[in-house]
Parts: structure tokens; C-alpha cells; sequence
């Protein structure tokens, strides 16, 4: 058996500290049948030093959550791993540019549609007021850049005044009626090779479509556009992924890209027809 180092939680952060093992013991179970076992290790533990990740063959960040709440020291820690030329799967630059939305505006300057976004440094009910009057839209999204698990997201009609906004720099769409009827489509790739697909939904009167807020997921077979999308997010990206959750939706007759999940995204692999085999495979295929 080998043994690959899983980047969990910092322990100080209890909001997955009841989600994050079961997840961890669901990715152990996939990849034991292919040799591999893991070892936890909280990514707060690696900031500033990565000796005791040097060992390892493989370090895999996928229950690395919460780095949303304290980015500067993630940023900190992908500049560190990406200096000691750790074996990371996504690689450690990935790490780090993924980890701020703002590579959605990167990846439009390529081709790739994303929903109308605009892109501003601090959001007040002035910002706001202003962004309703550029779209014309009835309502709108505004998140940080920086976020996670629909953390600070809003959802705010024409004159709503804000409660709780995001700090920072943060990003405005329309708000898409599709995903409360078509929803939001995740294609899930290991190995650079398609997996499953899934379809989630928010709950009535909701937009958010995380499990913590009752969103309703179902597998799908992908429409050949929502396919097409995620292959163009990939050959954009063009860098070497062990693995990749491409979320899009629909805008009026196109498909956007609403998030590219490259650092710890959920695999969804209750709803994978192989439970997980293709990514056990993947990881097995990148030990060589």
C-alpha cells in the first residue's frame, strides 16, 4: 500500500468539524481498493514549513475547506509548498489562483462565457445601487471573490439594503431563474477524463444550492453543450489536473461557467456509477 498525505481543516475552525471525516473516510474507502491509503493532516500545519509533507508521494488538498475564511495565510502556504516543489495534486499554483474567483475574468479573456459579472473592490447599498442601474436586472447575486459554500452570498432586489455583505473585494451578477428550474450542473473529471455528472437544485424560494440549505441533487447524463463547456474550461486552464469539478448553468440559450472547483471541491461520488473508481485510478495513474 501506498500512503498519500489529504489536507483537511484547520482544527481551530469547528464548521467542518462534523462533515469533513466522513468525507475523508468515503475517499479512503475509493482509493484503499486501488493500494492507497491516507494520511489527515491539517493544512494549517504547512504554512510556513513543509518538511513533514516531504515524504509523501502524493498530497491531495480535497478536504482542505475553510481557506476562504483565512486566505492570506492559504496564500501564504501555496507560496511555501509551490517553493519546496511539493508533489501536489492540483498543483500548488493551482492552489492558489483558484482559491479567489477572480479567474473567472481570466478565463472570459479566453473565450470561456461566464455570466455578466462586475468586479468590485468593496460592495456598499451605493455599489449596489449602481450595479442595478448598469444591468437593468431584477435581481442580482453579489459574493466576495473569496469564498466558499455560498459564504456571504447574497441574493437582494432593486432598493434591499444589505445585511451582512461581503468584505472585500467582491463580484455582481443577474441573478439566473435557471437555477431554480434547469439548476446548476457539475461535470466531474479525474484524470482529465469525465466521470458523472450531477444536477442541483435549490430548495422553494431559495437560490443556494449547497446541501447545508436543502439543495436537491440528482445524477444526470450531460447535455453535449454542458460537455462542450467544460472541455473548453479545461483546455483553458491548461494545467496538469488530477482533478476537476466544472459547475455551469444556463443563461437564457447558453451554457456559462459559474465556478471551475480545482482546490476541494465536493466529488459527489454517491452519485458516481463506479463509486469513486475513476478517481482512485487517477490517483493511482499520477503515483505511476
Amino acid at each position: 500500500m501506498t500512503q498519500i498525505a489529504v489536507l483537511t481543516p484547520d482544527p481551530a475552525d469547528p464548521s467542518y468539524a462534523g462533515q469533513w471525516p466522513g468525507v475523508l473516510e468515503r475517499l479512503s474507502q475509493a482509493l484503499a481498493k486501488a493500494g492507497v491509503t491516507v494520511r489527515p493532516t491539517p493544512w494549517t500545519d504547512h504554512v510556513t514549513d513543509a518538511g513533514d509533507l516531504a515524504a509523501f508521494p502524493l498530497i491531495l488538498p480535497v478536504v482542505a475547506w475553510g481557506y476562504h475564511r483565512d486566505h492570506e495565510r492559504w496564500m501564504a502556504a501555496c507560496r511555501t509548498w509551490i517553493q519546496a516543489g511539493l508533489p501536489f495534486a492540483n498543483p500548488a499554483s493551482v492552489l492558489s489562483w483558484n482559491s479567489d474567483k477572480a479567474y473567472l475574468a481570466r478565463l472570459a479573456d479566453k473565450g470561456v462565457p461566464i455570466p455578466a459579472t462586475i468586479w468590485s473592490e468593496a460592495v456598499d447599498d451605493a455599489v449596489m445601487a449602481a450595479a442595478f442601474a448598469e444591468t437593468g436586472a431584477s435581481q442580482l447575486v453579489v459574493k466576495p471573490t473569496v469564498s466558499g459554500g455560498a459564504w456571504r452570498t447574497l441574493r437582494l432586489s432593486p432598493g434591499e439594503a444589505l445585511t451582512d455583505p461581503p468584505v472585500g473585494r467582491a463580484m455582481i451578477q443577474p441573478y439566473l431563474p435557471a437555477i431554480e428550474t434547469e439548476g446548476e450542473t457539475s461535470l466531474l473529471f479525474f484524470g482529465e477524463r469525465f466521470s458523472h455528472a450531477v444536477r442541483k437544485r435549490p430548495v422553494n424560494g431559495d437560490f443556494r444550492i449547497q446541501v447545508q440549505f436543502g439543495g436537491l441533487y440528482e445524477p444526470i447524463e450531460p447535455p453535449a453543450e454542458a460537455m462542450a463547456l467544460a472541455e473548453r474550461v479545461l483546455a483553458a486552464i491548461d494545467e496538469p489536473l488530477l482533478y476537476a469539478r466544472i459547475d455551469m448553468t444556463r443563461d437564457g440559450e447558453r451554457w456559462v461557467l459559474m465556478e471551475a472547483e480545482l482546490i476541494e471541491p465536493d466529488f459527489y461520488l454517491a452519485y458516481a456509477p463506479d463509486g469513486g473508481a475513476a478517481f482512485a485510478r487517477a490517483v493511482r495513474e499520477r503515483l505511476g
